[in-house]
């Protein structure tokens, strides 16, 4: 059955939607949700894991009014755009807190949510997006680079408030995005662990510290990027040392991080990250239109696509980029029957793939000869991935026609869970790899390759010292020292 998804009502509320769809991909994010009694707790909600992000956008052009009362008008503003949502989002999180399977796509409450929202803890993140202060927060102060707002978390609000620095409860946080850096954030955090990380650590800091003051939410990203904590192997806000109980994020840490080579670095060698997401997206929206086949269970958090969704941006790039090298290495005289086999390890080690591409010269009927018997491939392939790497606790395998030889495709996934692995099972997956062999050929290749968020600068491979016995690398097959060696 397809499912009708809303865009959102205004134009704010499509960008929003359509931001989300790119962070969250398209079935785990939901605009305009419905309560049981037909009114909308929020703007947009998305649900992953134990995780959910409720949305609020808001829109106020108070600020249009030529020659108005900057204080007075920024007192209206934010309590229309800001005080007003934040109050929406408390009784939003109650609601969704207590009536998880209340949640529908419709105002006649018959469609239901169709992500089903897990039983026990429940981490519900509130994210208020303000729209139409920028330009007068620039005309306000020269030294606003973007035309942000300041957000300062403490636990006794200030009775006098300034223009375009929002004060919030640091009891219950709320995270407050605007025109500007709603786009930067969901731009650079744009899968589901990498927002969900940003935003458990900079909860974890405002609870950690009396005060956490920024000058917008951009230089707060930038302080965390550049703040990497090397025992948790994760980055962090704040620091972990004691006597320190405010933290104050400056003016331009964005802009100057930006222009830095490493930051560079990862936004071209990342490119390649998003074959993933089109991948995770076009399945996605098969499932919407109701085109999926399969019984993989992939709204419910049981399926292959949602343990590929789980994966981090950085993680992304190295599996993108290994099943590009997978198909380039693809045989070029293949005949008959073909197969290429790939393991590629998961950002989480209890996890890994099996990338599967074939070629069948003779397939019969595509759709009820040839994908059955590939599917069939695909699942031996994953059990002999558990058997080569017996930690593995789930395995996921993505399998394709060889596109050398195929200029249009179609994917099929398997979740092997191998949470409960048995004797049987392992007898069976044997007896099965007898035959075919996977991982046990003597062609078989293993490569280790370590990733970094930001990669460093590649260093030009300097030749041999003179004198040394080596081959000159100018593949002369000559000893350097007879070669470029010499003096000229």
């Amino acid at each position: 059955m397809a499912i009708q998804k809303s865009s959102g009502h205004t134009p704010t509320e499509r960008y929003l939607s359509h931001l989300c769809d790119r962070t969250f991909l398209g079935l785990w994010s939901y605009a305009n949700p419905f309560k049981g009694d037909g009114k909308e707790p929020c703007d947009l909600i998305a649900v992953f894991e134990n995780h959910v992000f409720l949305f609020f956008d808001r829109e106020s052009r108070k600020f249009d009014r030529v020659n108005a009362d900057v204080r007075l008008t920024w007192e209206r503003w934010k309590k229309e755009a800001i005080t007003k949502q934040i109050r929406t989002a408390a009784g939003a999180k109650r609601y969704v807190l207590n009536n998880r399977d209340q949640i529908f796509l419709d105002a006649d409450i018959s469609v239901r949510l169709p992500i089903q929202i897990p039983a026990g803890e429940l981490h519900v993140h509130k994210i208020v997006v303000a729209h139409g202060a920028k330009e007068a927060c620039e005309e306000f102060s020269a030294n606003n680079v973007y035309g942000s707002l300041g957000i300062s978390y403490e636990a006794r609000l200030s009775e006098h408030s300034h223009p375009f620095i929002v004060s919030l409860d640091k009891s219950d946080p709320v995270h407050v995005l605007d025109s500007h850096n709603l786009d930067l954030i969901l731009g650079e955090l744009d899968t589901f662990y990498d927002f969900m990380r940003y935003l458990v650590e900079k909860e974890r800091a405002i609870s950690r510290h009396d005060c956490l003051t920024y000058c917008g939410e951009e230089d707060l990203l930038a302080h965390y990027f550049l703040n990497y904590d090397a025992d948790s192997n994760s980055y962090a806000i704040g620091t972990k040392e004691e006597g320190y109980n405010r933290i104050m994020i400056g003016e331009g840490e964005w802009r100057d991080f930006v222009e830095t080579g490493p930051y560079q670095r990862r936004k071209a060698e990342n490119e390649i990250s998003y074959t993933w997401d089109r991948l995770l997206q076009r399945t996605g929206r098969n499932a919407l239109n109701g085109t999926l086949g399969g019984d993989g269970g992939i709204f419910h958090g049981n399926s292959a696509v949602y343990e590929m969704a789980k994966e981090p941006r950085m993680a992304r790039r190295a599996l993108s980029e290994m099943m590009a090298n997978s198909i380039r290495n693809f045989p070029d005289d293949a005949k008959g029957i073909v197969r290429n086999l790939s393991f590629l390890a998961s950002f989480f080690p209890e996890s890994g793939y099996v990338f599967l591409q074939l070629y069948h010269d003779n397939p019969g009927d595509y759709d009820t000869e040839y994908r059955p018997l590939r599917r069939t491939i695909l699942e031996f392939a994953c059990g002999a991935a558990k058997l080569k790497v017996p930690h593995l606790k789930k395995v996921i395998g993505i399998a394709i026609d060889a596109p050398k030889y195929f200029r249009t495709n179609s994917e099929d996934f398997i979740l092997l869970d191998c949470e409960n692995w048995s004797d049987e099972d392992q007898a069976y997956y044997e007896e099965a790899n007898k035959e075919l062999r996977f991982f046990q050929t003597d062609a078989l290749k293993q490569y280790r390759k370590r990733i970094t968020e930001f990669p460093k600068a590649h260093r030009p491979k300097q030749p041999p010292k003179p004198g040394r016995n080596l081959r000159c690398p100018c593949g002369s097959g000559k000893k350097y020292k007879h070669c470029h060696g010499r003096a000229i």
